[in-house]
């Protein structure tokens, strides 16, 4: 056993077992030191959209490295790729014009959209615009801000109050979210979180209606509209973003993970024109928020080697074939007695959803499927509802989907 912490872990049982350690992956699976093959259900951490192994990102990386790694973007200084990346996003964002702010992941992309929303708000002259409104079962990364606008209870508990102003809605009711912006007043309202397809809370695909609902509710009010695009950016949802395949046009997208596919971390903040001109315009002064990778040129270069893929392979349109073949891959796990539901059909995002009455008598039990899995050749972790992530690589073929298959309906045979 090492020195290393791991994230959400129970580092006295992990030090008891020892890590799990991973050495290479290639496509859709990965391998461990002792060379045991794993179909990776999960694309890393919803991140591997063109799978493992894609040397040309890793070459991409490697030559701006050689020529310039890294250099602040603080004022007025830049370089190329990062340059060039900021083009290419806003080519393909949901909104016409839009700017795009670097950070290095999604949960610094949180956390500095709550601060645009603010400061948005403040230089229009509106400074008691400052309530989020944040959804049942929503995850917005860990840091101070996401986890403040969390919807999942297990991941606030035993910080303390963080971001103040925020109110929670349910996830699937517009009219609940149009009467808590009356009950707060819209005057004091700065903006609405959310992901067009919950993930980390569970995998909840919105219902029908309720996003073209809820982004006209914030257009009446003029309460900003957030998509928290982490997830189901970057083709994952069969578009480069979710909100461009329903029509949303956001005021404000938040992406990472995809951007790069996992190679290097990069996030973003997208800004429609509605937010960025004032930010643009004569007078706005210094935007006071940055960091020190915001605009890393080796990061761009990797980014833009992963675009290139992501559009030369067509894997949005793979996305909307997958959409229909990952549902059908899992409808036979529903028989199973461990399984309550299966959550899919929007995007290349799923959820087995284990048995509640198993889960109330072990709670451990999530756990104990997600172990078996492993044991036989498949990765996968359990959701905040107690559901097993499905969310493989974008690259997965007709092969991959039935060894998942396969690999999930044994581990719950293992487990029963």
């Amino acid at each position: 056993m090492t020195n290393f912490w791991h994230a959400f872990a129970d580092m006295h049982a992990v030090s008891a077992r020892g890590p799990f350690v991973l050495d290479r992956g290639e496509g859709v699976h990965v391998w461990d030191e002792a060379g045991t093959r794993y179909l990776d259900a999960t694309a890393g951490l919803w991140f591997a959209n063109v799978g493992f192994g894609r040397g040309e990102i890793a070459d991409a990386a490697r030559a701006q490295m050689a020529k310039l790694p890294a250099y602040s973007t603080f004022g007025d200084f830049s370089n190329r790729p990062v340059e060039d990346l900021a083009d290419r996003v806003a080519a393909v964002a949901p909104v016409h014009g839009s700017k795009v702010f670097f950070t290095s992941g999604g949960s610094d992309s949180i956390d500095s959209v709550t601060k645009i929303a603010r400061r948005f708000w403040q230089l229009n002259g509106q400074r008691n615009r400052t309530v989020f409104i944040k959804r049942q079962h929503a995850y917005h990364g860990m840091h101070t801000a996401g986890t403040s606008l969390a919807g999942i209870p297990a991941n606030q508990e035993g910080f303390g109050e963080l971001l103040g102003d925020v109110e929670q809605v349910p996830w699937d009711d517009a009219g609940a979210l149009r009467e808590a912006i009356h009950r707060i007043g819209a005057e004091r309202v700065a903006a609405f979180f959310c992901e067009p397809v919950i993930g980390a809370g569970g995998v909840f695909p919105p219902p029908p209606g309720y996003l073209d609902s809820v982004r006209e509710i914030c257009r009446e009010t003029g309460v900003l509209f957030i998509a928290d695009e982490v997830i189901t950016g970057f083709a994952r949802c069969g578009d480069w973003f979710a909100s461009s395949r329903f029509g949303l046009e956001p005021d404000l997208v938040t992406c990472a993970k995809g951007i790069t596919s996992g190679y290097l971390p990069l996030g973003a903040v997208v800004a429609a024109p509605r937010v960025a001109d004032v930010f643009f315009a004569e007078g706005a002064g210094l935007f006071r928020h940055g960091y020190t990778y915001s605009g890393h040129a080796a990061v761009a270069a990797a980014a833009l080697a992963n675009l290139d893929i992501i559009e030369r392979e067509g894997l949005c349109d793979r996305a909307l074939e997958l959409e229909k073949e990952l549902p059908e891959v899992l409808a036979p796990l529903l028989a199973h007695e461990q399984v309550d539901e299966i959550r899919s059909g929007t995007g290349v995002l799923a959820a087995v959803q284990l048995s509640a009455e198993r889960i109330e008598a072990d709670p451990s039990f999530p756990i104990q499927v997600v172990g078996a899995c492993r044991a036989n050749g498949v990765l996968t972790r359990a959701l905040a509802t107690g559901a097993l992530q499905v969310s493989p690589s974008l690259v997965i073929d007709d092969a991959g989907l039935s060894e998942l298959a396969e690999g999930l309906s044994a581990g719950l045979d293992a487990s029963a």
